[in-house]
């Protein structure tokens, strides 16, 4: 397909860089900091090894030695911040007229569950700090709110998206459906949306976020959370789920391929209560994917569904148990920026 001057690229898109928002003592991982550190070392590492990163913290002497002192591929940026979750707070990028263009909509702490008045101020104070490219323009969207983790995007025009999320209260209850479609298309190009109305993880503080659940690995593929265990509280939903992206087609009414993901076994935290692990949740980076595992015995099995998804990608587990501890994965703590924003 011929590409559009002015569209939402696909993750698979060529990169400058990724964005994560650092681990303190006055977020929701204090309690966990010796744990979960390491894990965000490590992605930092695998991305500064492909690509540039940009790194927001409150304050870069608590940053690991290898990330205190700013390169060419290391942008650091201090600022109040109340949490981590960079797919949720960053800004969405799009190209318009060929150019790369900044998105920032309102981030509310998915509707309003948590406290977000710093991390909704991150993308403008990333723009006031001049963390972007000079030829990158800005959007203030702030009027909509809307989480990088809702949407997925085949970079053809089909936007992949829940209802459970984008019409839930606290959002954007004030719009219709169909209002809420004609803003995603305006906004992001999008020339078609899939709706999912199932599927969900327990777990989830998201209300269901795309990126739990399915992901383009193509532009005609889409990757899939799958249960077959009958006697699992997930089975049911995720049945229909799967059901529903069989009838999904795109913009030449041709069926997606879709390819099931191994469903974990369940995981929980010391309260009992079942964590959101999902192999859904995994990063594209240039060149390579990093796949959230967690020590369980379907992670051999991500693994080998992931190299024939991406043969031509390096795939790197990462093992994520201490993230989903806080209800999110690797795709959630990132946000990647196409070639040219940073």
């Amino acid at each position: 397909m011929k590409q559009q001057m002015s569209f939402f690229p696909a993750e698979w898109h060529q990169q400058s860089g990724v964005q994560l928002t650092w681990p303190d003592e006055q977020t929701d991982w204090a309690n966990m900091l010796d744990e979960v550190l390491p894990v965000y070392e490590q992605i930092a590492k695998e991305i500064l090894a492909r690509e540039k990163l940009l790194l927001v913290c409150r304050d870069k002497s608590q940053l690991p030695r290898f990330l205190q002192e700013e390169s060419e591929r290391l942008i650091i940026r201090e600022m109040p911040i109340n949490d981590t979750w960079a797919r949720d707070h960053g800004a969405i990028t799009v190209i318009e007229n060929g150019k790369p263009s900044l998105l920032n909509f309102r981030f509310n702490g998915w509707g309003m569950k948590f406290a977000a008045n710093f991390d909704n101020q991150i993308t403008p104070n990333l723009i006031r700090q001049q963390s972007f490219s000079e030829e990158v323009s800005t959007q203030d969207l702030s009027y909509f709110t809307l989480e990088g983790g809702a949407i997925e995007s085949n970079g053809e025009g089909c936007l992949l998206t829940t209802s459970e999320c984008l019409l839930s209260n606290n959002r954007n209850e004030h719009l219709s459906q169909s209002a809420i479609e004609f803003l995603l298309r305006k906004t992001l190009h999008a020339e078609k949306i899939l709706w999912l109305n199932h599927g969900f993880l327990e777990g989830d503080d998201t209300d269901s976020h795309i990126d739990t659940l399915a992901r383009f690995c193509s532009p005609d593929t889409i990757a899939y959370v799958q249960c077959k265990k009958t006697d699992d509280s997930h089975y049911g939903d995720l049945q229909k789920m799967e059901a529903e992206l069989k009838e999904l087609t795109d913009l030449n009414g041709k069926p997606f391929k879709l390819i099931p993901l191994p469903f974990p076994d369940a995981v929980f935290d010391d309260n009992g209560d079942r964590l959101p692990a999902t192999y859904a949740n995994f990063l594209i980076l240039n060149k390579a994917v990093l796949l959230p595992v967690y020590e369980v015995q379907q992670d051999a099995e991500a693994l080998k569904v992931m190299k024939e998804l991406f043969p031509e990608m390096e795939i790197i587990p990462i093992n994520s148990r201490p993230l989903i501890k806080q209800h999110g994965s690797i795709h959630c703590i990132s946000m990647q920026f196409p070639e040219g924003v940073l």
